[in-house]
Order: structure tokens, then C-alpha cells, then sequence
């Protein structure tokens, strides 16, 4: 974002000037299922003249930034469809989130595909089409916020929304090479957002580089006066001296789900952050990979049929065959079964605390392995959860996390590692991204 605050700033550019650039990658991408609608041309230029004509003192923080919405978050008069047409309404009003962005000057480009109901983790669930990793070789995009993703990784915008319930803001970050901020939970309102699993989702951001996702941040964060889960913001302090853990029961077979390369090209991240980190600590994964479990396993598949029920009951056959099968489990979910889950979780949210007593973040890989969309053809439903391993546990335990680019593996697929911390813990987690970056001479783009 740099170069727009430059160039705006010294007079050598115009929003006008990026509204075009904007137009003509978007044509010269044509269909590549990374978008359910685009805001039309002529709209975007009548923006950019309501923005090219403000004086620099009243300006907004994202003044002429190209974004992206993801499609279950609404933006006033465009439909949301959540990729489900029969599903689509046409919203008066801005989601929360979408306003403020406006509100600080964003240009907001169009609504983004998704799996749809933002139920998935691999970007294939939905009838736009499923679109490719900016790596391509048929390699998926990850989910559920995949058009988002390739949105930012493939030029076309700076920034873009993106949910998070599972890993959805994150996933889709390694698969493509760029950031994926999961704010805290109730951070980010989620007002004119479609559930999910509503104790649980986030609005996400999508990002080339930490520091715009910070920029993003600042302008998100705050209270919702129409979202009851929303949370006063607060941050917990960046320390001066970085105590990092590792995970110290890694294999390749369980960790990685046997994808040696992807196990090798993390090893050498963990290893390169522990050398730049104060100092260093070690912990089990076990109680992380427990939690993630009670996501789909467990009762919360029941929220998610909670917000789906009544247009499931009446549109089955507009559902994608993948998500009927995740959400109609939560029909066999009993009360004692939730209250024994809810229960179980509390300790695990003890342990997590106990963790992060010790420590200030702690550095997980992203994805375990990658797929190609004809693997997630082929069998739908079991890649989807070795993609969640890492990332499932996250808004279950009330953390933060910051997924970042760091590399390729050996055989050049995008590698994708997670700082997790405490909740209000976004600061801490942008100022320690350093510990994982790449050297210079293998940061450059697919």
C-alpha cells in the first residue's frame, strides 16, 4: 500500500489511475472463478472522481485502495449470495465491516466466490466454479474465502474480506503466497455477515504484506452496535524481548499428512525463526489437535445447521452435496454430548492459557500438505480436514493468528506457517512475522 500512499500523497497518481489498472486485470484474468460479481466500471470511476476530488486533509487512511468482499458479507445493493444463488438477497445497507472500509476511503471492487456457506476449507464447494492457486499446477485455492485470497495474490486488489470460522482466512493465505490476519474474536464486527457457525466466525483480512494487514486492522477493529458478539477492543502489550514456541512433536506422517517436502521447508522456517527469536520454548500439539477435532466432530457442526436449518429443509438440492453432508450431522448432536464438548473445551482453553504464560506466540505450520482440485473432485470430504488440522482449534480456544508467506517447498509449492497468539494479541503477532520471512532471494512471486 506504500506506493498508493506515495504516489496520492506527491500528486503522481490518481484513483482514477488505479480504478483503470483494476479494470484491465480483471479483463485480462477473464473468468478465472475468483469473482461472483464485480462492481460495474462505470460505478468504480464515479468513486474514484468522489475520492480524487477530497483535499489531503480529508482523506481516509485507505484512501483509493482497491478491495475485495468475500460473497457472505454484504455490500449495499450488490447480492450476497453466499455461492448459492437460490440463497441471494440484495442488502440496503453495508455489512460493519464494509462500511468502514468506505468510510476510510476504500474502492470496493467486487464480492469474491466462496465454498459455499463458507462451509470448507478448500475452494471447490461452490457452482461459480472453483478457482486455481496464483502456483497453479491445478493446485487448490484453499477455502472458504478463496476468491479473496487469489483476488490479492493475483494483483488485482491490496486488500480483501475474507471469514473465519475453521481457517478460512488462512488456508487460502498459504495456498496463495499472502497474509491472512483472524482478528480476535468479536474484533472485527460481524454485522451483515452471514453465519456460519456465529459464536465462531470472524472477519478476516487478506493482505500482500503484514503491514497493510495492520493498516486493514486498524480501521476494522471496533464496536458493533449490531453485532451482540462484538468485543471492545483492546491490545495486549508487544514485549521488547520475543519468547517463541515451537511445536516438539512434529512427524511427517501425522503432522504433514506424509508430505516430506512440505515437513523439510517447515523445519527450515522453525529453524530460522527460533534463531532470530529471544528465546525459545517447546510444546505438545496434541491439546490443539483436540480441540480443532470438536469443530466438525464434535456439536458445532449443530450451529452450523442452526443458521441453515429452515433453508435447508426447504432448498436441498440448491445445497452443495459436501456441505448438506458437513451440516446435516448436526441433527445427531444431543445436549449432553454439547455440554460434554463445552466442558472438554474449557480445560483445553486452560491449557492454551497456561501456554501462552510462557510464551508470546507460537509458530504452527498453516496447511499440512497441499491438493489439486482433481483430488478434491475425486473425494471431497477427507482432504478438507487434513487441510483444518492446523487451523480448526483457533476461535474454539479464543486465539489470534497471523498466517505469512514463507517460501516454497523443494518442489516449489507454496509453504504457509501461522503465528498464534492470545486473544487481542494482533500487534504482537505483526511485529513477530519477522521471525519466519523468507531471506530476500526466494521472496519473489509465483
Amino acid at each position: 500500500m506504500d506506493d498508493l500512499r506515495t504516489g496520492y500523497r506527491d500528486g503522481t497518481l490518481r484513483v482514477h489511475d488505479v480504478v483503470a489498472d483494476v479494470v484491465a486485470r480483471l479483463a485480462e484474468r477473464g473468468d478465472d472463478a475468483v469473482w461472483i460479481a464485480t462492481t460495474p466500471a462505470a460505478e468504480l470511476y464515479a468513486r474514484a472522481a468522489e475520492l480524487d476530488a477530497l483535499s489531503p486533509g480529508e482523506r481516509g487512511p485507505l484512501h483509493g485502495v482497491p478491495v475485495a468482499v468475500k460473497d457472505n458479507i454484504d455490500v449495499a445493493g450488490a447480492a450476497t449470495t453466499a455461492a448459492c444463488p437460490a440463497f441471494a438477497y440484495r442488502p440496503p445497507l453495508d455489512a460493519g465491516s464494509v462500511r468502514r472500509l468506505r468510510d476510510a476511503g476504500a474502492v470496493v471492487v467486487g464480492k469474491t466466490n466462496l465454498d459455499q456457506f463458507a462451509t470448507g476449507l478448500n475452494g471447490t464447494r461452490s457452482p461459480y466454479g472453483a478457482p486455481e492457486s496464483v502456483f497453479g499446477g491445478d493446485l487448490i485455492s484453499g477455502g472458504s474465502s478463496s476468491g479473496s485470497a487469489v483476488a490479492v495474490a493475483a494483483g488485482v486488489v491490496t486488500l480483501a474480506l475474507g471469514t473465519d470460522t475453521a481457517g478460512s482466512g488462512r488456508v487460502p493465505a498459504a495456498m496463495n503466497g499472502v497474509v491472512g490476519l483472524k482478528p480476535t474474536r468479536g474484533l472485527v464486527g460481524t454485522s451483515g455477515v452471514v453465519p456460519a457457525c456465529r459464536s465462531l466466525d470472524c472477519v478476516s483480512v487478506f493482505a500482500r504484506d503484514p503491514a497493510d494487514a495492520a493498516a486493514a486492522l486498524a480501521v476494522l477493529a471496533g464496536p458493533d452496535p449490531d453485532d451482540p458478539w462484538s468485543r471492545a477492543p483492546r491490545s495486549l502489550p508487544v514485549p521488547d524481548e520475543l519468547t517463541l514456541a515451537v511445536p516438539g512433536d512434529l512427524d511427517v506422517d501425522d503432522a504433514f499428512a506424509g508430505d516430506a517436502a512440505m515437513a523439510a521447508a517447515f523445519a527450515m522456517v522453525a529453524e530460522r525463526a527460533t534463531a532470530r527469536a529471544t528465546a525459545v520454548t517447546t510444546t505438545p500439539t496434541g491439546p490443539l489437535r483436540e480441540a480443532g477435532d470438536l469443530l466438525y466432530t464434535g456439536p458445532w457442526v449443530a450451529e452450523r445447521l442452526a443458521g441453515l436449518e429452515g433453508f435447508l429443509r426447504e432448498h436441498p438440492e440448491a445445497v452443495h452435496p459436501a456441505v448438506r453432508a458437513v451440516v446435516g450431522r448436526g441433527s445427531e448432536v444431543t445436549g449432553v454430548e454439547t455440554f460434554r464438548a463445552r466442558h472438554r473445551l474449557q480445560e483445553l482453553r486452560a491449557w492454551a492459557g497456561r501456554l501462552f504464560a510462557r510464551a508470546d506466540v507460537l509458530l504452527l505450520p498453516t496447511v499440512p500438505t497441499t491438493f489439486t482440485r482433481a483430488e478434491l473432485a475425486a473425494d471431497p470430504l477427507a482432504p478438507n480436514l487434513v487441510l483444518g488440522r492446523w487451523t480448526q482449534a483457533t476461535n474454539l480456544l479464543d486465539l489470534s493468528a497471523l498466517a505469512l508467506p514463507a517460501g516454497t517447498t523443494a518442489d516449489g509449492r507454496p509453504l504457509g506457517v501461522t503465528l498464534v497468539g492470545p486473544a487481542f494479541a494482533e500487534a504482537r503477532l505483526l511485529a513477530a512475522a519477522p521471525l519466519v520471512s523468507p531471506p530476500a532471494s526466494t521472496q519473489e512471486a509465483p
